[in-house]
């Protein structure tokens, strides 16, 4: 039985869009049934009804909560390096610093901000790629999962579901080199983290919004022996556990990894790794033709941060030879130098047209759509509930009742409807066209405003003053 309904005059279902849907939602705050066409249906006048279209909510596959607090502070000329030379290996320096900093306390403050910032863009669930594990000085917490539980407590406070990814992190360098002093707080042998995996998979075992994976953190953090063990012993907790991994964001990433093993990073892990679709590569910006016609026949998911990627220079990934073979991508805010699936989105398509110089590029291929930010839509919402093991990214019945309602009176999307109206979204204005939001069966955005932004606000407030001290 329905433990509550929603009506809206139009929704963005898995068959398309539909007029008149009427939306029952369980008591586990799943989606008991969608049905459209129901203005007439018994239940439609007793429904509570949607201020404007009902999309579905967004999953946000790449985060790293910590780096919310530390956005905009790397952007002046030889901050991060001599003038010049800033990179991604100088911001990184710059990075180990900052983290090597946080509080338990100031961990989940941080992360409960960005979370409710996530939630008022319209990303409905976050992979939280968790690097932090131990003290300062690289030491193990009385509860040895005591910095996981503070991301998932800033989840449950917030409202956003999670798929908690702990990194695995052993070394410096490929082949084993040794880690330096700003990475101790990430360290762990293959027993140790698979201990952690397994704590957190007992004590959240059973709840709908919560999923547990790995991220071994690139191949330079890992051996091939731990990577190989430690998916061993997740596989007899869980087989179908999302894997998560950073790969070939970097120039100097392939040619160290040429180096150690006459292979680049994607071609290696294809050729040592039964990868499928539980994986998720995130960035894999720098791949040969063979390379992505490779990965996108595995099915594994293409995890795509075009904002931060665009930040550190990176460099671009080759979305239209992926799409060619079929690939699944989804998008995450990473380092959230921005917190927009918007942003995201407009430049993963604006970043094709800077390299080759045409209009349209990812509405040409016909596994995405003709209406370049509805096709982009749609795919970023399936790779990236299919990258974060959980039953959402699209209005049916089984799959979490998360959505957004857009406020269409915005005066980018007056007259707009349907596809029309995603293209607005994506690509005209920068002006938030979010105005409720639904996690769960519960409401946790209304009108522009998170239910608990104040004292989550003051929190970081607080927590930013200690930092900048």
């Amino acid at each position: 039985m329905a433990a509550h309904t929603l009506f809206a005059e139009s929704a963005l279902l898995p068959d398309g869009w539909a007029d008149d849907v009427l939306f029952e939602i369980a008591a586990d705050g799943s989606l008991a049934a969608v049905l459209p066409d129901a203005a007439a249906h018994p239940g439609a006048a007793h429904a509570h009804r949607l201020a404007g279209p009902a999309l579905p909510g967004m999953p946000n596959l790449h985060s790293h909560a910590f780096q919310r607090a530390m956005a905009g502070l790397t952007e002046q000329v030889g901050q991060t390096g001599a003038a010049g030379e800033d990179s991604f290996w100088t911001w990184r320096q710059v990075m180990y610093g900052f983290v090597g900093q946080l509080s338990p306390d100031q961990v989940q403050a941080i992360a409960a901000q960005l979370y409710v910032e996530m939630l008022k863009a319209g990303y409905t669930a976050v992979g939280e790629f968790h690097y932090l594990h131990h003290d300062p000085e690289g030491r193990a917490y009385a509860d040895f999962a005591e910095l996981s539980e503070r991301i998932i407590t800033a989840a449950q406070v917030t409202g956003i579901g999670l798929t908690h990814l702990p990194v695995l992190y052993g070394y410096g360098g490929f082949g084993g080199q040794p880690a330096g002093a700003g990475q101790r707080r990430f360290l762990h042998d293959a027993n140790g983290f698979l201990r952690l995996v397994n704590r957190l998979l007992q004590r959240h075992d059973g709840n709908p919004q919560i999923r547990i994976g790995i991220a071994p953190h690139s191949l330079r953090a890992v051996t091939p022996e731990m990577l190989r063990e430690t998916i061993a012993g997740l596989d007899e907790f869980d087989d179908e556990a999302p894997i998560h991994i950073h790969i070939a964001e970097q120039v100097k990433e392939v040619d160290d990894c040429r180096a150690w093993s006459h292979q680049r990073p994607v071609e290696w892990l294809l050729n040592n790794q039964a990868v499928n679709g539980r994986w998720c590569l995130v960035h894999a910006t720098h791949m040969t033709e063979g390379e992505t016609a490779r990965l996108a026949r595995t099915g594994a998911v293409v995890g795509l941060c075009p904002t931060t990627e665009g930040n550190l220079g990176d460099g671009f990934f080759q979305a239209q030879e992926f799409l060619r073979h079929r690939g699944v991508f989804g998008i995450g805010s990473d380092s959230h130098i921005s917190v927009s699936p918007v942003e995201e989105l407009r430049w993963l398509e604006y970043g094709q047209r800077l390299l080759y110089r045409r209009r349209n590029i990812l509405a040409a291929n016909g596994n995405v759509s003709r209406s370049v930010g509805a096709g982009l839509y749609r795919a970023v919402l399936a790779g990236g509930a299919q990258s974060l093991g959980r039953p959402i990214g699209q209005l049916a019945p089984g799959h979490r009742a998360d959505l957004v309602v857009i406020d269409a009176g915005k005066p980018a999307l007056i007259g707009t409807a349907g596809d029309v109206l995603l293209d607005a979204i994506v690509f005209a204005g920068n002006e938030n066209p979010v105005r409720d939001v639904m996690v769960g069966g519960k409401w946790v955005v209304t009108e522009g405003h998170h239910v608990a932004e104040d004292p989550v606000l003051r929190a970081y407030r607080a927590t930013l003053a200690q930092l900048m001290a």
